[in-house]
């Protein structure tokens, strides 16, 4: 009866695979954990006329048939990777009721986001204009767009591993890097098609216009996205390291959708993100050391951060040591506030000059669509489109190193006399360290010249985006329209702090309605809490003691989950008033004594006892009139 998971797989330009298929993988730690597991996959070319809104469906409907076959299960868990994160943000928005928890990986929700100086990827749109380049390679394919092009920029982006060191590491290992070296090539270069509509779509809605976060995205004519609408919790994670999807653009959307985690308490949501500090953006999804740690327990704690309450918080995990020589750890989930995403950021007003972006990306568009497509689109065949596609630098410079070209043949038939007669350097061979040293000055040149080109690209970006005659040309001043956003969001904080003020008058009403249930509920809470921290250790303990209570036990999944968040409400509203209360909901002295051996049993959970829930363990005794 465990929860189903469905991954979906991202379309980034790749065939299938990033969720991995070894045991140390999403897929893998999945299937341990005794989850049945789902894979969303596409076909190498798209449907004809294959839009968005058709993709989104077909996957609605996927997850649906999921849940019937596990009638008895929670709601599927759905995983996206990368560019799939998004389109799993867009299913749960659009069909909360067909999801359950939802988790981000490196996945791009705040297009416009980032730090200066440190993520050039977002500056790329708009010194080439915009979407139009992106319609134009579209008609060049006769109607659909080269994945090539998504995977060269990316490769772009680290011109030091992508012409030297991923090469240089092959030729200096090859006794034992050829396999993992043609396996990732194989799956990394096996390019897929997307239809015109879909990727247009994708570049002026998410990338250039943003309209994602900004609750704006009309996915169809009958569809409007708004990510407030999501209800299951959410898991995010990121990585500093990450240089496609930096933790700005996976995390600041919280910011935008949410103006405090007062509205996102407001709203019955529950968000948990968690910052890798060093791994890259691939290694997010098929690092073995990433999957035995931070996939494993996200996957391991899915179930318990559906009974967190309400707000935002981050997942820390540390290491404890070992057991069969597997490692194990604690993982605890920290109460956090807006400002500490913000902290990411190095402010949001780099973010206004992405509106002139977006409507010269729109211009241009208009402006290529009347006057150029016509033209080109009359130009292209289905052959000159496949004959651009070979031709493409991307499988050019694979293709002329592979069985393909008959030249290489008498390498091939060197092979096995070279293995045969192989003899490796020495370790402290000289000529293998002047080698390494050359290699390390040539990745340091790259590197270089990488920095320069990222730095003239952000400062010709700012020059020409950044420049008053911006608003010249564009007198609808989008910088004002951004402050109006900006007071908008404030007046409507206010609002719902008013509208708190409210139901915590009513709240407050009900601190003394009910009995053990309630009691005891409002008492794990308590205690779980005392320290704004939730351990995993303190909820399996709780877990296992409402399985073996008589009165606990009797509870309804969802009946035990809505009173949960009703004492956690009750306890946030006035923490003092609600603990005072306890000796009203359980005025039998052998119902105290029980709760406060169920207070021990939590506190005592984890090895240590922090002096915050001891406090709270001696104060519900005291309240209580029980010793402790």
């Amino acid at each position: 009866n465990k929860r189903p998971i469905v991954i979906i797989d991202p379309r980034a330009g790749h065939g299938p695979g990033i969720g991995g298929s070894k045991r140390d993988s999403e897929i893998g730690v999945a299937l341990t954990a005794g989850h049945p597991v789902y894979f969303v996959l596409f076909y190498t070319d798209p449907m004809p006329g294959q839009t968005l809104a058709d993709v989104q469906k077909a996957q609605v409907q996927f997850i649906e048939e999921v849940a019937r076959h596990h009638p008895d299960a929670g709601e599927p868990a759905v995983i996206g990777n990368c560019q799939a994160g998004w389109a799993a943000a867009l299913i749960g928005a659009d069909r909360p009721d067909v999801t359950g928890p939802l988790v981000l990986n490196g996945s791009p929700l705040s297009y416009w986001a980032g730090v200066d100086g440190r993520n050039p990827m977002r500056y790329r749109g708009g010194l080439i204009g915009g979407i139009w380049f992106t319609s134009f390679l579209s008609d060049l394919g006769n109607d659909q767009f080269d994945g090539a092009n998504l995977v060269a920029n990316f490769e772009d982006l680290n011109p030091a591993n992508t012409y030297w060191q991923k090469q240089y590491n092959l030729y200096a290992k090859i006794d034992t890097e050829d396999n993992r070296y043609l396996r990732f090539e194989r799956w990394w270069n096996g390019y897929f098609l997307m239809a015109s509509e879909e990727i247009n779509f994708i570049v002026s809605n998410l990338f250039v216009g943003n309209h994602l976060e900004q609750g704006k995205l009309d996915l169809d004519k009958d569809t409007k996205i708004d990510l407030k609408n999501l209800e299951d919790p959410i898991v995010v994670f990121s990585s500093t390291g990450d240089n496609i999807t930096p933790p700005q653009q996976a995390l600041n959307w919280i910011a935008k959708v949410y103006d405090s985690v007062a509205d996102i308490k407001h709203h019955q949501q529950v968000i948990v993100y968690m910052v890798h500090k060093e791994i890259g953006h691939l290694g997010i999804f098929v690092s073995g050391k990433v999957a035995k740690k931070e996939h494993k327990e996200i996957i391991e704690t899915i179930d318990m951060i559906e009974y967190l309450p309400y707000g935002l918080y981050e997942m820390v995990i540390e290491e404890k040591g070992e057991k069969l020589g597997v490692s194990d750890y604690y993982v605890r989930f920290e109460r956090r506030e807006i400002e500490d995403i913000l902290a990411h950021d190095d402010g949001q007003e780099d973010e206004d000059q992405f509106r002139y972006v977006a409507a010269i990306s729109e211009a241009n568009n208009i402006l290529y669509n009347l006057f150029l497509s016509p033209w080109v689109r009359m130009l292209t065949t289905p052959l000159s489109a496949e004959m651009i596609r070979q031709l493409h630098p991307m499988r050019v410079s694979r293709y002329a190193f592979s069985d393909l070209n008959p030249f290489l043949l008498p390498i091939r038939a060197s092979v096995p006399a070279v293995r045969k007669n192989r003899k490796p350097a020495a370790a402290d061979n000289t000529f293998a360290e002047i080698e390494k040293k050359v290699s390390e000055q040539i990745a340091f040149i790259l590197d270089s010249y990488r920095d320069v080109r990222d730095l003239s690209h952000e400062y010709l970006f700012k020059l020409t985006y950044g420049s008053p005659w911006m608003q010249f040309i564009f007198p609808t001043t989008f910088l004002e329209k951004t402050r109006q956003d900006r007071e908008k969001r404030a007046y409507h904080a206010h609002a719902v702090a008013r509208e708190d003020d409210a139901v915590r008058d009513k709240g407050l009403m009900t601190v003394d309605k009910g009995g053990f249930p309630e009691g005891i509920v409002r008492i794990m809470l308590a205690m779980a809490d005392a320290d704004n921290v939730f351990d995993r250790e303190q909820f399996m303990v709780a877990e296992k003691l409402v399985q073996v209570n008589r009165r606990l036990r009797k509870l309804k999944r969802n009946d035990f989950k809505q009173m949960l968040q009703e004492q956690a409400s009750i306890l946030d509203r006035d923490r003092e008033r609600s603990l005072q209360a306890l000796s009203q909901l359980l005025p039998s002295q052998d119902d105290r004594t029980e709760a406060v051996e169920i207070a021990k049993s939590i506190a005592y959970a984890n090895p240590f006892l922090a002096d915050k829930e001891e406090a709270m363990l001696k104060k519900i005794g005291a309240i209580l009139d029980v010793a402790v």
